[in-house]
Formats: C-alpha cells, sequence, structure tokens
C-alpha cells in the first residue's frame, strides 16, 4: 500500500499536462491531472493551430486539446477540476493543498501554464470585458464590422490580427517598437491586409470610455506625439505571466518567474518536475509543450520505479 493518493499529480490541462498524463497512463500509474479552468490551456483560445505536425490544412485548438484529452483518457488518466493552492514537497511525497482538501502524489507534474500579461494604464482593468479583451477567439466576433485595436508584435499579436480581420472593418495593431517580433510569415501576411493599420514606435497611455471601450490615448515613443484613436474595442498581446506565484519558495524560479529544470525536466526539488510554458526555456509552442510533458512523465517514473527498489 502506498503512502500516497495517486503515483502522480499533474497540475494543470494544456498540451504538456495533457501528454504526461498520456504517457503516466501507458505506464499505468494511478495519475490524476487537476485543472482550474478548461482543458487545453492556452491552445484552446487558439483558432486555427497551422504549426503542429501531422495536420497540414491546420487544426482548430479546440479539437486539437479535445483529441489530446480522449486519448489521454483512453489511458486511464483521471480529471477533475480544482485550483492547487500551495505545494509542500516532503521526504515521501508531495502534500497538494485544495479547497477544502489534501491530495499526496508520490511525484508531481507542474504544467500550469501561463497568462496573458497586462498593459498595466488607466482604464485597462475598469473596461476589461467591457471591450478590453486578451482572447481574440472568445471575443472577436462581438466586434463584426467595427473599428478595432491590436496591442503587441509578437506571434500571438500577429495571429490573432489575421483573425480578427474576418469580423472587423478596421484593425489598429498597435507595437511600442519599429519591428515586429513574430514569426516571419505572420508578418507577410499582417503586412498584406488592406484591413490593417500599423502604428510602429507606439504605446497606449490609456483605454478611454465610461461604460465600455470609446478610445485609446496614444504615444510615440520617439517623438512624444500623442493622439487619441477611436475604437470599439482592444486586444491586449504584450507577453506572457508564468502561473507560479503559489509555487514560490518551494521550487527554484528564475528571474521572470518560470520554473527552472535540467533537461528531464526536474526541479529543484526531488519528486517535482515541470513542463510546458510555465518552465523557464527558450521556445514556447504546442510541439515543445508536448515533448516536455512526455520527458516529464517519463523521468517522473523513473522517479518512482527507484523508489520502489530501495
Amino acid at each position: 500500500m502506498s503512502a500516497w493518493d495517486y503515483d502522480i499529480i499533474i497540475v494543470g490541462a494544456g498540451p504538456a499536462g495533457l501528454t504526461a498524463g498520456l504517457y503516466a497512463g501507458r505506464a499505468r500509474l494511478k495519475t490524476l491531472l487537476l485543472e482550474k479552468l478548461i482543458h487545453g490551456g492556452q491552445v484552446m483560445t487558439t483558432d486555427l493551430v497551422e504549426n503542429y505536425p501531422g495536420f497540414p490544412e491546420g487544426i482548430s485548438g479546440f479539437e486539437l486539446s479535445d483529441r489530446m484529452r480522449q486519448q489521454a483518457e483512453r489511458f486511464g488518466l483521471e480529471f477533475r477540476s480544482g485550483e492547487v493552492l500551495s505545494l509542500e514537497p516532503g521526504n515521501d511525497h508531495q502534500l497538494l493543498r485544495l479547497e477544502g482538501e489534501e491530495l499526496k502524489a508520490g511525484a508531481t507534474i507542474i504544467a500550469s501554464g501561463v497568462r496573458h500579461r497586462s498593459l498595466g494604464v488607466p482604464g485597462e482593468e475598469a473596461l476589461t470585458g467591457k471591450g478590453v479583451s486578451y482572447c481574440a477567439t472568445c471575443d472577436g466576433a462581438l466586434y463584426r464590422g467595427e473599428t478595432i485595436a491590436v496591442v503587441g508584435g509578437g506571434d500571438t499579436a500577429l495571429t490573432d490580427t489575421l483573425f480578427l480581420c474576418r469580423f472587423a472593418e478596421k484593425v489598429h495593431l498597435i507595437h511600442r517598437r519599429d519591428a515586429f517580433r513574430g514569426e516571419k510569415i505572420l508578418q507577410e501576411q499582417v503586412k498584406a491586409l488592406e484591413k490593417v493599420q500599423i502604428h510602429w514606435d507606439t504605446v497606449v497611455d490609456e483605454v478611454q470610455g465610461q461604460h465600455a471601450v470609446e478610445a485609446l490615448a496614444l504615444r510615440n515613443v520617439k517623438t512624444g506625439e500623442t493622439t487619441r484613436l477611436p475604437v470599439a474595442g482592444v486586444f491586449i498581446f504584450v507577453g506572457i505571466t508564468p502561473n507560479t506565484v503559489w509555487l514560490k519558495g518551494r521550487v527554484e524560479l528564475d528571474e521572470w518567474g518560470f520554473i527552472s529544470t535540467d533537461a528531464e525536466m526536474a526541479t529543484s526539488i526531488p519528486g517535482i518536475f515541470a513542463a510546458g510554458d510555465v518552465r523557464s526555456k527558450l521556445l514556447r509552442q504546442i510541439s515543445t509543450a508536448v515533448g516536455d510533458g512526455a520527458i516529464a512523465a517519463y523521468a517522473a517514473e523513473h522517479y518512482l520505479a527507484q523508489r520502489h527498489s530501495r
């Protein structure tokens, strides 16, 4: 009889967590996957995934994540909704605290992902859900025939600009630098669209509106010139923040709050592994998350086998 409730507990049901669950299930380990929102993570907000191998015509983020879940369930992965509030490492197991419940795991895989970063300007928080959005696929259809803005210059900003052009009459793309950071092919596609007007070297100083977004106060960072841009909505994609507040003081984090691991996805605490976007690494894509999840599950299996052999 083991001293824990589950051999492995996985925190987060994005591609990394789902893949880890699939591999752990195939290894016949008693595995629980905890997710506080919905399975799929950031993938669920992606309209079309074009760079995941095996789908030459692309696949919707919803369908891809749903297929991953079905495959993991087929091998016995148990799913449960719940938010992990804290993690207590121990000599024999890790203790995960949820609201009103405690669970013991022989090994833990953290795949808690990231969340979108906010601008932190006046009006943004008050008008979130009233014209301020961080999810194009969630809210894009609300702006059919409208003039809207997108803030950012990375892959997400460019991809979602392309998506929003299906609905909006005009899209103002606001970027604080004089060149995009996203993939070249995305840059080419965005620049070719007549609906898109790019505002280089520009930042948002304020989101304006009484009961809904009415305009943005813009400032050119090179000239200092300020303008007022009337828009019906603004989509903000200016980076990500890891979901690791609950882990501070438990595992080693880098200066940005991402979890530090070795090549085997092991953290600074034996028996605790990390995978996916929450991990400190160069590239955050579905394909790298899947790879992380597979390695983390295999490493956790190996860790548990060594424990049993003692």
